[in-house]
């Protein structure tokens, strides 16, 4: 996938992240209309690299709604990591959205929410999970649902 083309889709998937969250927090009637609910039941697997440097490595298995098995890790080109495991995270929601909560207080949030076409496990406030210096280009990986594989819309 070219840079420029790559580089709308996170600032896309940016975006619908921001717009999760937002639905969370803001009443019934005021700001984005939240998120619909679709039931996740998914063994994925997603392991790809981009030509620019980006890869990530995402297994996700989810029941019912409930997350049995998480292991992400994603790398910015040659400048660093963010690592996210099941272990360091309690479910704290299963609707609309699945939302894990760091243990370790620091308000790190995983987000789980499927859409027709994807399953998407993206984070907010999670910089101490990753490389200093490479939060701000850490994004969402996205899972088929059908297949359990990384989803078309992140292949090159």
């Amino acid at each position: 996938m070219h840079r420029p083309l790559k580089s709308a889709l996170r600032i896309a998937l940016l975006a619908m992240a921001a717009a999760v969250l937002a639905s969370c927090a803001l009443p019934f009637g005021g700001g984005p209309t939240p998120i619909a609910y679709r039931q996740i039941d998914i063994s994925g697997n997603c392991s790809q690299t981009d030509e620019d440097g980006f890869r990530e490595q995402a297994t996700l298995r989810v029941d019912a709604n409930q997350v049995q098995a998480l292991n992400w890790q994603l790398w910015v080109g040659r400048r660093g990591t963010c690592r996210f495991n099941l272990p360091d995270f309690h479910q704290t929601r299963s609707r609309p959205q699945i939302e894990l909560l760091a243990n370790d207080g620091s308000g790190c949030k995983l987000m789980i929410w499927r859409d027709p076409r994807r399953v998407t496990i993206a984070h907010a406030n999670c910089e101490a999970r990753c490389t200093p210096g490479i939060y701000e280009e850490a994004w969402p990986v996205m899972f088929d649902p059908s297949t359990g594989q990384c989803s078309a819309a992140t292949r090159r």
